[in-house]
């Protein structure tokens, strides 16, 4: 027991935490646009829940590691390009969030289905935290691998995971507010989802994409539209100047 109380430990911990924090913004913010469509006193329990189920699938790998690995091996030696259990756990999260986004996207722009109070309503809390469990799938075992390869005590790795979530847990809900009072950050969180279902097909066909090109470019469009918004306050539309001259 001693052995996991060392510098050594401290420094895996603190790193792994914040790498598992930085890579569960992606979960968090798919979580809070599913969570929208629940009514306003479900959306809470959902978020907790879906974040929590992301928790013990992760601890769940750790503590099976050994066959979380094997997932790695080529399923299919013989062929030119031999697809590992892994991969194929990518490209199909990867082809659900590009369709998911995909669909949520066309929706805002052209189906107004929400406010017409159509898959609002329908939805139901098992279907939406079906559709959580299937991404924490592939997002926890993107991140138990990670985790694998900084640290070596499991200890360390389900402390990072536990610290993590718990971070995520205390801000999930102020997303989720900020990404449904502001549409157009709805559309670029969208946008976000659908750039790493991308990434995670490429990475399925062995197309490694490193993640900080990624980050950052998410990064710098999120300070753009946030520069954005706070223009929107400052500036009155012309077209609200016109219609205030016309009512004159």
């Amino acid at each position: 027991m001693d052995s996991l109380f060392t510098t050594e430990n401290l420094i895996a911990f603190l790193t792994l935490a914040s790498l598992e924090i930085v890579l569960g913004i992606d979960n968090v913010v798919f979580i809070s646009i599913l969570t929208g469509k629940l009514p306003a006193e479900e959306q809470a329990k959902a978020r907790r829940t879906g974040l929590v189920l992301a928790m013990g699938m992760r601890i769940a790998l750790l503590l099976a590691i050994g066959w979380v690995m094997t997932l790695t091996e080529p399923l299919f030696p013989d062929l030119e390009r031999s697809f590992s259990g892994r991969d194929l756990i990518l490209l199909v999260g990867g082809l659900f969030l590009v369709g998911k986004a995909t669909w949520e996207i066309h929706d805002k722009l052209e189906g107004g289905v929400h406010e017409k109070g159509g898959a609002a309503r329908r939805a139901s809390l098992g279907s939406i935290l079906a559709q959580i469990v299937m991404l924490d799938i592939v997002f926890s075992l993107d991140s138990v691998i990670t985790a694998v390869g900084m640290a070596e005590h499991i200890g360390v790795m389900i402390a990072a995971v536990v610290a993590s979530v718990l971070v995520m847990l205390v801000f999930a809900g102020r997303i989720a507010t900020f990404i449904e009072q502001h549409p157009t950050m709805k559309v670029l969180a969208l946008s976000f989802l659908l750039l790493i279902g991308v990434v995670l097909m490429a990475d399925g066909f062995g197309q490694h994409i490193s993640k900080g090109y990624i980050y950052s470019a998410m990064a710098f469009s999120l300070f753009v539209e946030i520069l954005n918004l706070r223009m929107r306050k400052h500036v009155q539309p012309p077209v609200e100047l016109h219609q205030s001259y016309i009512e004159k």
